[in-house]
């Protein structure tokens, strides 16, 4: 029994980590994004005047 309480811990930290990892990943994309389309729209804005 103590074998596969230590499998199920390791497999729920294991998951914890992965979903983590995702949800990080997406938050720098996005800030990314959003910081890319500030720079086209000060640009844009640049070269119109």
């Amino acid at each position: 029994m103590n074998k596969s309480l230590l499998v199920v811990l390791i497999s729920v930290i294991g998951g914890v980590a992965a979903i983590t990892a995702a949800v990080t990943a997406f938050l720098i994309i996005r800030e990314k994004q959003r910081r890319d389309e500030e720079e086209l729209e000060h640009y844009l804005d640049s070269s119109i005047q």
